[in-house]
């Protein structure tokens, strides 16, 4: 795993933003594959999550120990660096990758939140928790005896979007947008301009003027 150090005056600003605005600013800067699929969704869409993310992945083991998929599971919980968000590739579409115990333990240790490319239970006390957990489908059935971790840290790819530990992540309910390190300070910069003047335009169309006006005096719409 590559050394890094985040930035917690961006994380702040970037928790301030919306991921339309992000987008916006990303696609001028034609930046390609940085949206996570679109079935990827809040558990609690009032919820939105953002920060820097640290990666994990895993697998199906059918071979695995009740007691051997606990310990990595455990593992995991145990590794999982506060202030951070988690994203997971869980290689799996069949069980929970999330669920009440874990996102209690995960929150009290300051875990921001937990994007997973699969699927969570428990889901009731984690909405009650207000944890963000953003997944794909719900069941209960869960990691025992069935899944390892395969590795904390390293590289994943979601959707066609790789996703490095020391990047950063904005989610809300209209989606998820992935922020390589390198660029997220001129970014969130150019974000917070739009913002603004999103809310100029607001205004003057609001106070009567027309919407091809404003957007050809203020360029954005």
């Amino acid at each position: 795993m590559k050394k890094y150090k985040y930035n917690l005056e961006l994380t702040k600003r970037l928790s301030k933003l919306y991921t339309g605005a992000v987008y916006d600013v990303m696609r001028d800067m034609k930046i390609q594959n940085f949206v996570l699929p679109s079935n990827i969704r809040p558990l609690d869409p009032n919820i939105s999550l953002s920060g820097p993310i640290w990666t994990c992945s895993g697998a199906i083991d059918v071979n695995i120990s009740d007691h051997e998929s606990l310990v990595s599971w455990t593992g995991l919980l145990s590794n999982a660096p506060s202030e951070h968000v988690i994203v997971c590739q869980p290689n799996d579409d069949t069980i929970a990758h999330m669920g009440e115990l874990s996102a209690e333990t995960l929150n009290d240790k300051g875990v921001k939140g937990y994007v997973v490319d699969g699927g969570s239970r428990d889901n009731d006390f984690i909405k009650k928790l207000g944890w963000p957990v953003f997944f794909k489908y719900y069941t209960p059935k869960d990691v025992v005896g069935r899944w390892k971790v395969t590795s904390m840290g390293e590289p994943i790819n979601i959707g066609g979007v790789t996703i490095e530990t020391g990047d950063y992540l904005l989610a809300d309910i209209d989606g998820i947008i992935i922020i390589s390190a390198k660029d997220i300070e001129k970014i969130v910069n150019q974000a917070e301009v739009i913002m603004q003047t999103e809310n100029q335009v607001r205004k003057k169309i609001l106070e009567g003027m027309d919407p091809q006006e404003a957007y050809l005096k203020y360029g954005v719409f």
